[in-house]
Order: C-alpha cells, then sequence, then structure tokens
C-alpha cells in the first residue's frame, strides 16, 4: 500500500493559531515582497527502474523548459523566478510518495508535476491532496487515475488535476485499427496485477465489455504477478483458444517474456497490439526482427498537428530536437513531459493570488489551452478533475532507416493524418 504522509499542510499551519509568529509566515511574507520572488515546481518521474523509459527524455525536455522560462513568468504586474526540484519516484509507488512527500513538506514547493502510470502519478496526486498543493499529472489513463485514487464521481478531488486519454479511447483505436484486418475476432489479454493492469482488465470498467459488444471474444486467464518468468499457461490459454489477436497492458521486461516464450512455443498471432511495452523505440529494437508489425496506442508524434504554447515549437520540431540532442528515437512521453510545463506556465501567469494554493488551483481548473499534445480544457472531461487529450493507433513498420511508428488508424481523431496501411505478423 502506497504511504500516505499526513504532515500538517503548510497552508494549514500558517493559517493556525501560531502562524502569526511562526517562522515559514515570515519567509512566505519575505517572498512576497521579494524584488523578484521564485515560485517551486515539484517534478516526479521515474527516471530509473522498469519503468525508466518513460522518463527516458526528461533531461532535454527541463532543459528546454529551464531554458523558455529563464528569464521568469508575469503574474499580476510582477516578474516571477521558476525554479523546478526533479525526483526521481524509481518506479516504485511508495518511493513515488515519498519524495512526493519532500518536495511538498521539505522543499516546500508550490505546485507539484508528475507523469508516467498509476506507479507514479497516483501516490503524488495522493500526497498534494492530502496536504492541499496544487498538482498536475498526465501520462495515466484516467480510469486508474480517478478510481485507483478512489475517486467520487460527482465529487472529485480538491487540488489534483490530470490530462490524458481513458480507456474507452484505446479500446475505441484498438477496435478501429483491428476492424479492417480480416483476423478471427478472438483476442487474448495479457494483464498484470497492478493498478494499470486491473483497469484495464475490469470487467465493466476495461476493455471485457466493450470488446464483446464488438464481437470480439476475450480470452482472459487471470492477473500475472509483474516481472514473472512464466507465461506458459496463458500462450496455451491462446492456442487452444485460437486467439489471432493478443492485446493488454505491460511493463517492457514482461513483453520481452511473452514474446520470447511465444515464439518457442509456436504460438504466431496475426495482431500484437499492447499498451506501455511497446511505446518504445528502445523495446522495439531489443527485439529485432520481432518487434516489426508490433502495434500499439499512439498519444503522441512527429505528425501530430499540434505545437508548444510555451516555446511555440511544432511537435516535430519538438521530436527531432530530442534526436538531434541525444542521438536516440524520439519517444512519446516528449510531448506530454513538454506539456506539463506548458500548463504550469499558463497557471502560474493567471492565478490571482500565487501566495494562495487555491487561487493556484482555481486557474488550473480554468485551465483552456492549446498544447504540444492536443486541447487541455478540464470544463470538458469524462468526468470531475480529468480532461482528455487525443488518442489514435500504431504499428512499428521496419524500413531502410531502422523502425517507425506508423499510425495506421485515427477515426477518433482524424486531424492527425494516417501515415501507413496496417501489415499483419507473420
Amino acid at each position: 500500500m502506497t504511504k500516505i504522509f499526513r504532515t500538517p499542510t503548510r497552508r494549514a499551519f500558517l493559517t493556525g493559531a501560531t502562524a502569526a509568529i511562526a517562522a515559514p509566515a515570515l519567509l512566505k511574507s519575505t517572498r512576497a515582497y521579494a524584488a523578484t520572488p521564485t515560485l517551486k515546481i515539484g517534478h516526479v518521474s521515474p527516471r530509473s527502474g522498469p519503468l525508466a523509459g518513460f522518463a527516458e527524455a526528461d533531461d532535454f525536455v527541463l532543459k528546454g523548459i529551464e531554458a523558455a522560462l529563464s528569464s521568469g513568468l508575469q503574474n499580476n504586474g510582477k516578474n516571477w523566478n521558476v525554479e523546478i526540484i526533479s525526483k526521481d519516484s524509481q518506479s516504485n509507488p511508495n518511493r513515488a510518495a515519498e519524495v512526493a512527500a519532500d518536495l511538498i513538506l521539505g522543499e516546500e514547493v508550490d505546485i507539484i508535476v508528475a507523469a508516467s502510470t498509476p506507479d507514479t502519478v497516483n501516490p503524488v496526486a495522493d500526497q498534494a491532496e492530502i496536504n492541499e498543493v496544487p498538482c498536475i499529472t498526465t501520462d495515466c489513463p484516467w480510469q486508474p487515475y480517478f478510481f485507483g485514487r478512489n475517486g467520487v464521481p460527482g465529487e472529485g478531488f480538491a487540488s489534483t488535476y490530470h490530462f490524458f486519454w481513458g480507456l474507452e479511447d484505446v479500446i475505441g483505436a484498438f477496435l478501429d485499427m483491428w476492424g479492417g484486418s480480416g483476423v478471427a475476432k478472438n483476442v487474448g489479454g495479457l494483464f498484470p496485477n497492478d493498478a494499470d493492469g486491473n483497469a484495464w482488465g475490469h470487467p465493466e470498467l476495461g476493455l471485457p465489455t466493450p470488446l464483446a459488444a464488438a464481437g470480439y471474444d476475450l480470452v482472459d486467464p487471470g492477473r500475472y504477478q509483474p516481472l514473472s518468468d512464466d507465461f506458459s499457461n496463458y500462450i496455451a490459454a491462446f492456442k487452444e483458444a485460437g486467439c489471432e489477436i493478443v492485446t493488454g497492458n505491460m511493463i517492457p521486461p514482461d513483453f520481452a517474456t511473452f514474446w520470447a516464450q511465444a515464439a518457442q512455443q509456436g504460438f504466431n498471432p496475426k495482431i500484437v497490439t499492447i499498451g506501455k511495452a511497446l511505446l518504445f523505440p528502445s523495446v522495439i529494437e531489443s527485439l529485432g526482427d520481432r518487434g516489426d508489425g508490433l502495434s500499439s496506442e499512439v498519444w503522441w508524434s512527429p505528425n501530430h498537428p499540434f505545437a508548444s504554447s510555451l516555446t511555440g515549437a511544432s511537435a516535430k520540431e519538438l521530436a527531432m530536437g530530442y534526436t538531434a540532442d541525444s542521438g536516440r528515437p524520439w519517444t512519446q512521453p516528449i510531448g506530454f513531459k513538454h506539456a506539463l510545463f506548458e500548463v504550469v506556465a499558463d497557471v502560474v501567469k493567471r492565478a490571482a493570488d500565487l501566495e494562495d494554493p487555491k487561487a493556484i488551483t482555481a486557474a488550473i481548473a480554468g485551465t483552456l489551452l492549446d498544447t504540444i499534445v492536443g486541447p487541455v480544457d478540464w470544463s470538458n472531461g469524462p468526468i470531475n478533475n480529468v480532461t482528455k487529450t487525443p488518442l489514435v493507433a500504431g504499428q512499428w513498420q521496419k524500413g531502410d532507416s531502422g523502425f517507425e511508428l506508423e499510425i495506421v488508424a485515427n477515426s477518433a481523431a482524424p486531424q492527425i493524418p494516417v501515415t501507413a496501411d496496417l501489415k499483419l505478423l507473420g
């Protein structure tokens, strides 16, 4: 269970009986009257551990954001310096909670942001909520974010806001991609026993009900433990049921194990569409020729027709900038990591009072911003505290210059162009 640090919040402390003489109150006053006050932003991301692929471009993104904000931000006629303090969640929910608590209670950040699966996003958001600190998160389907934190529809949360797509969108993208393939509608499901897997495999909120409604038979042998070393029972069940499609949500090491064992055991599906694991070019490259034709959701790419509200860079310019800087292929999280700080910058400019967390939270709720990942508008969401970004489906196809993630289905977001036709495996 993720730890919750229930230390008295800064706001509660400052408004308590001793606030008039407390040192933090004096510090707050000093900052308010400083010639150029500093706004602190906490950032939590899985820089190490099995989810480190999501944070591969963090240094590049943060360097670009710090350059863009080097002259500060204007709020109510006053210039504010911006300091970003980044922490590694180590792909561990308890560690994510600990570093979030340190940022909130030790560093006294004014806003905290986080990204990259429920393992980081949820514990950070929980710490922000309990300590009444404004929080913006992304890169996690909204159902595991909202329901995984015991959110109540119609009530939601006081301090924490999220932008990304939902399971209904990824299901729609997958069905859009599979629909014209002509393969048998028998689907093998691979769902780990974690927040993502339990959400994706949930009978009502996840894949089973909409797949059945679309005429697909889902074979779900049950949850496996992350970092499992044996998928033989799953492979046997899929072979027996004649599954020509495999789907699910896995971390890269688990998919690599499954895919190697599938080859060893003679299981050759015609479509393999896996969330999370197949997002990263490094994973596909590590699979060699067995990576060709694998497919996944596409949240962001150089072909997305959006630009940064902060720097003016297009999606293609940001992606190619990363490749030029690092020598590595672009990755999908780059856009969303950048967009987090686009939203923060916009919020800082609009907040009625940067000394008041509630005023910052109100500015978050009132966001209406075109970002490099699409519009962010919390007045238009599927549930409290959530707004959605567009989603399409893609396939890794090997060309003369290596693997490229081609967009092969875009019915839900036709503004994002299709770049290739789906090809079957084998």
